[in-house]
């Protein structure tokens, strides 16, 4: 893993502490408005319930550092080595993932006092008179697993809120996870921002990157263009009343027999509510509602369709005549966008994430690393498509251009939505 940032060679146990204890908060901030019922459960064999990603995140701590670092080390109990392994196997046995929601035991208020004593723990690892008394080699291997621990957490803090979101659409009292209003789009003109061909650098320019982001090295692309910015609900709606989801012509094969399997007419969230039935559910106004972390809403014509597979993507951009970035081209026209004064392309990050054509493959030179996280993301790179970007629920900080988020291709419970792309310099 390359986990090395400037504050870790900077060696600040006051700020690492900080750092530590601020990205753990969020979590437990993320899961306070949940009851005990909410969090224990797991709506489908892809989620998890929150209990377990609060309880996962603390035993990637307690076995990947405390375990190693931690004088006298005792596991909290050594029964959660399995149940909370998600796929380590160079850890040992797992408890299969599909039956994570029948944990009713531990309770809640086990897991929450896990957390409590694994966070006491690392906190006296970080404290200077341990810190510095480790040898070089041992803090700075200390301070890398650290760093992508946090990571990893975050990367939970965002599953977490999917996850959540995917159980409470199938409860139909159709619950909110947040009272809070949600944010009003605003009507974007697209245009079309045309780069050049050449050979473009991609890959993680350092600072902290998962391993999956290396080695750095150089694509030629062909002169393209992207869409200044995502697809959005009401463009989407038009796909659908033109036939989308009954057009075999746009659609992969595979991608045809999963919608004619599943039966699918719209996206995952989206309800086409009546005046009868909406109005039982506190819903007045008849049409297309959305349901998100707000409950259910008149789905808003200008925000940006998520919740939507590589397949259904896939299927619009080519209803739209244009096609999904690469990831390539994606990382190059973020770079130029950041570089530039003016705005090139906007909802990069924030909004959802962005499907690509791209298959999740290692990069030319690629070696995962060794022991047990060298399983951390070498050996999904298979069956899955690459997404850019970041979304409206991923953590503050979490987000770079290098960054490779990957899905199979049906995969619809992801905040993801779609960025077209066309080839040439040509316009309409």
């Amino acid at each position: 893993m390359n986990a090395k940032t400037e504050a870790i060679h900077l060696l600040d146990p006051g700020l690492l502490s900080k750092r530590f204890a601020s990205v753990r908060s969020h979590s437990q901030a993320r899961a306070e408005s949940l009851s005990e019922e909410d969090c224990c459960a797991q709506s489908m064999e892809d989620a998890s319930p929150v209990k377990w990603h609060l309880a996962h995140t603390t035993w990637f701590f307690e076995t990947f550092i405390l375990e190693r670092f931690e004088h006298a080390f005792h596991a909290f109990d050594p029964a959660f080595r399995v149940l909370f392994n998600s796929y380590y196997n160079g850890v040992g046995d797992k408890y299969a993932r599909p039956f994570r929601g029948l944990l009713t035991r531990p309770s809640l208020r086990e897991i929450q006092a896990y957390r409590h004593d694994v966070d006491r723990r690392m906190q006296q690892l970080l404290a200077p008179d341990y810190l510095f008394r480790l040898p070089s080699e041992q803090r700075e291997a200390l301070m890398t697993l650290l760093e992508l621990g946090l990571q990893h957490e975050q990367q939970h803090q965002e599953l977490m809120m999917t996850d959540v979101l995917h159980l409470f659409s199938c409860n139909p009292l159709q619950p909110a996870y947040t009272r809070m209003p949600p944010q009003r789009s605003v009507d974007l003109e697209l245009h079309w921002q045309a780069f050049d061909a050449g050979v473009v650098t991609i890959g993680s320019e350092g600072g902290f990157s998962f391993d999956n982001e290396l080695p750095r090295h150089r694509q030629f692309v062909e002169a393209y263009q992207l869409a200044s910015r995502l697809v959005t609900n009401g463009e989407y709606l038009a796909f659908m009343e033109d036939g989308g989801y009954r057009r075999p012509e746009l659609w992969m094969s595979e991608g045809w027999s999963w919608v004619q399997a599943q039966a699918l007419q719209h996206p995952l969230y989206w309800q086409d509510v009546h005046a009868s039935t909406g109005k039982a559910f506190g819903h007045e106004a008849d049409g297309w509602h959305v349901f998100g972390l707000h409950g259910l809403q008149k789905l808003d014509p200008n925000a940006a369709v998520s919740q939507i597979s590589w397949f259904e993507a896939d299927a619009y951009a080519r209803w739209a005549n244009a096609r999904l970035p690469t990831e390539a081209e994606w990382e190059h026209a973020a770079y130029q966008t950041m570089q530039s004064d003016e705005s090139v392309l906007t909802q990069l990050f924030g909004v959802c994430w962005q499907w690509t054509s791209s298959s999740y493959a290692p990069y030319p030179g690629f070696t995962a690393a060794a022991g047990a996280l060298g399983e951390y993301n070498g050996k999904f790179m298979s069956n899955q498509y690459v997404l850019r970007g970041s979304s409206c629920v991923t953590p503050d900080g979490h987000s770079r251009r290098s960054y490779r988020n990957f899905f199979p291709s049906t995969a619809r419970w992801q905040f993801a939505g779609i960025r077209l792309a066309r080839s040439g310099h040509w316009s309409v």
